[in-house]
């Protein structure tokens, strides 16, 4: 008997009260099989994503398929959910390796090349969160916790930056020097507060700045942009990164 026809079988036939751990064991194991043939759909089609497709793989009927993902949308959800949670695993594992805390620029490299690694290692799952927007699909607030986690880790480099003194004395400036208006530097502001780095509004801007730029630079390779202009990756990545290290200042330490 296949998996999905026994979880099938599991969940449609009487089971005791005495086995609800059962229950649960065989609906997650059957959750996880159809992200996984989700996951399977997704390097083939794109976001074009089918819930009768995957239930044809998976050898059940669609109305079977349904009883654990309402719609298309709540299945894109879970599975952003688990690559932004994967994401922050790496980038957090990244970041805890670096044994010298005060080596703000060892884990600001360590973090981006991190990101770089899980996204050439899963370039669909990469895009699932940081490409196009899905057509029909809003992300609800459930995605935005582990959307952020990765942005936590940024924070609290920027706080041992700051508090290691490494970090430049500049004001929030436009190019030629003119400040930012009240209303974006308020922006900026509200980010410094979420990511809790109690570092100033200067240093944020140009951190997120610098993340920005690296995950344009992580883009760029994942979707094919640098093909045929640059063949060493990981080395033009890593210039890349020691680049805004710099601008940010965390490679001041000496």
């Amino acid at each position: 008997m296949s998996r999905a026809l026994l979880s099938f079988v599991c969940d449609n036939l009487f089971m005791p009260d005495s086995a609800p751990s059962l229950r649960a064991r065989v609906r997650a194991e059957m959750t996880e099989e159809i992200k996984r043939v989700a996951l399977r759909h997704l390097a083939t089609d794109g976001t074009a994503l089918s819930l009768r497709a995957v239930a044809r793989d998976l050898g059940m009927v669609s109305s079977a398929l349904y009883r654990y993902f309402a719609n298309r949308d709540e299945l894109l959800t879970a599975l952003i959910v688990d690559a932004y949670n994967v994401l922050a695993e790496e980038v957090e594992r990244a970041d805890a390796a670096v044994t010298d805390r005060a080596d703000v620029l060892g884990r600001w490299l360590a973090v981006g090349h991190a990101i770089r690694a899980w996204a050439v290692a899963k370039p669909h799952e990469y895009a699932l969160i940081y490409g196009s927007p899905i057509p029909g699909y809003a992300a609800p607030t459930t995605t935005i916790e582990p959307a952020t986690r990765p942005v936590l880790v940024l924070g609290g480099i920027l706080a041992d930056a700051r508090s290691a003194g490494v970090l430049p004395e500049k004001d929030v400036t436009l190019e030629g020097g003119s400040p930012l208006g009240h209303k974006l530097r308020a922006e900026i502001e509200t980010v410094a507060e979420v990511v809790g780095a109690e570092v100033d509004a200067a240093a944020v801007a140009r951190a997120l700045l610098a993340w920005t730029e690296l995950f344009g630079a992580v883009g760029f390779e994942v979707f094919g942009r640098l093909n045929n202009v640059i063949a060493q990756r990981e080395e033009w990545f890593d210039w890349q990164l020691r680049s805004m290290a710099r601008f940010i200042g965390l490679g001041n330490r000496s």
